[in-house]
């Protein structure tokens, strides 16, 4: 999985999940002109990214235009790095199989 991890998520996070995630990337480090929703979006389609955020405006996009790319949707509230990195790590085989299979855009994470 290539994440590509939104604005609001500390790109302090990528530090602790890029052994187990490579080419984890965080939206400011790939270019300073993604700043709408729709450009993160149509990037991360185009570069093979999984999109990580907490923002459901990335859900409402993909409704509408379908996938690639998809989403892990992390639903437990705006948390320490400790925390997020936390969750990707002990879902590290649930994300594997969102990401294996073709039906599925969308992973809620609690």
């Amino acid at each position: 999985m290539k994440p590509l991890l939104d604005e609001n998520i500390s790109f302090r996070v990528i530090k602790s999940i890029e052994t187990y995630f490579p080419e984890s990337a965080h939206v400011i480090s790939v270019s300073e002109k993604l700043r709408e929703d729709r450009q993160i979006f149509e990037y991360a389609a185009a570069n093979g990214f999984t999109i990580v955020t907490f923002d459901e405006d990335f859900y409402q996009i993909q409704f509408l235009k379908g996938f690639p790319p998809k989403i892990i949707w992390l639903r437990f509230g705006n948390s320490s790095n400790l925390k997020v990195t936390n969750k990707l790590l002990s879902r590290r085989q649930t994300i594997a199989s969102f990401l294996a299979n073709p039906e599925s855009g969308l992973l809620e994470i609690y």
